[in-house]
């Protein structure tokens, strides 16, 4: 099944439960209140009981963010970084090399990180008009989250035609959230996670995030500054396993101020303390990797003549270190509420976080009255 950008029925969010946060989010609270960004996805999800490879369970599916919609081909400044790196994030090289960007971002599952790649290259060599090699579109930007517990993946489900129908249902407005897209089989800190979004104003300005989010300990999971993983000890996935700090989460962070890339680099950065607000700590055998980018100065995609460019002086950055760590603090807490509890290969089962019990939670340490 598919499921477009603002398709899913309403869910509560973490701001509808009363959670607190620091900084104003924009229309969406979604990545999409920049301007231009569109978000789609292509949700897989079939079969149950025991693990037949190949034919299932399917838990998972593909995110597409495009920086300009995906009727642009304009390139924008982009960075990256990465915290730990036992992950993958394709097309980074070039971004580095060039400080552009010039693909949409995809996310899936590990194992699938291949065809979705190979799946954007065609989507945007039909659109071409010559072949000619391209950078951009031929070193598209596909990252991933392992979600091997919920779903079989080493079936290699997710085939060219999902990333196709992620792509082509990328859409502005308010964004799906939960067990969606390339989220659909992720955990995060022992309860069910995926996908998530926010936004904050920077001025006149706007700075959004997206989140694949399936990371993290149990014990270290801290909401609001509360520790609610010591408070909710059960409903694990795998009772009586080690609660390590593992998994990955991919994250992209928009905006629409002018930044350049070495200042996209400085903010990108900052997802890092976000993450660390809520308990991960960027383990062993996890992969927390980063994207940001700008869609001001619209010469950033120009072959010829002098480039015309505006930069925000770097004693104005600090506000958008602010943001991009607050904004990723809530599209992780709000992928957990939005999240439900899925049963996945073998039975497997994770547990979303219950709202009743973390709003107790929440009230006990005087975070919500």
């Amino acid at each position: 099944m598919g499921v477009s950008a603002c398709a899913q029925k309403a869910k509560p969010r973490a701001r509808d439960l009363g959670i607190p946060f620091e900084g104003t989010p924009g229309n969406f609270n979604a990545i999409t209140d920049v301007a231009g960004v569109e978000v789609g996805f292509k949700t897989l999800i079939s079969g149950s009981g025991k693990l037949i490879p190949g034919k299932g369970p399917v838990r998972t599916g593909v995110t597409a963010i495009f920086p300009k919609g995906k009727g642009s081909l304009d390139r924008v400044f982009a960075a990256w970084y990465t915290l730990n790196g036992n992950g993958e994030m394709t097309g980074t090289t070039w971004i580095k090399e060039s400080g552009g960007l010039g693909s949409p971002i995809l996310i899936t599952n590990t194992h699938s990180v291949g065809v979705v790649r190979d799946a954007v290259i065609e989507w945007h060599a039909r659109r071409m008009k010559q072949n000619d090699y391209s950078g951009d579109i031929s070193l598209p930007v596909v990252a991933e989250t392992w979600d091997g517990f919920l779903n079989d993946i080493n079936g290699f489900h997710v085939k060219k035609q999902d990333a196709f129908e992620a792509m082509e249902s990328a859409s502005s407005g308010p964004v799906a959230e939960g067990n969606v897209g390339g989220g659909t089989g992720m955990i995060v800190h022992g309860f069910k996670g995926g996908t998530g979004t926010s936004s904050r104003k920077v001025g006149t300005y706007l700075l959004g995030v997206l989140v694949q989010a399936n990371y993290g300990s149990r014990s270290l999971l801290s909401i609001a500054g509360v520790p609610v993983g010591k408070e909710i000890t059960d409903l694990r996935p795998q009772e009586g396993k080690a609660d390590a700090d593992q998994g990955s989460i991919i994250v992209v962070v928009a905006t629409d101020a002018p930044l350049l890339p070495h200042q996209l680099e400085r903010v990108v950065k900052r997802v890092a303390l976000g993450i660390g607000v809520m308990g991960g700590r960027g383990g062993n055998s996890s992969g927390d990797i980063f994207i940001a980018f700008s869609t001001a100065n619209p010469e950033a995609t120009k072959n010829e003549g002098i480039v015309q460019l505006q930069m925000l002086p770097n004693d104005q950055i600090t506000p958008f270190f602010e943001a991009a760590a607050s904004a990723t603090e809530e599209a992780i807490v709000n992928a957990m509420i939005a999240a439900e509890t899925m049963e996945g290969v073998n039975g497997n089962k994770v547990y979303a976080i219950p709202h009743d019990r973390l709003i107790a939670v929440l009230k006990k340490y005087g975070r919500i009255k």
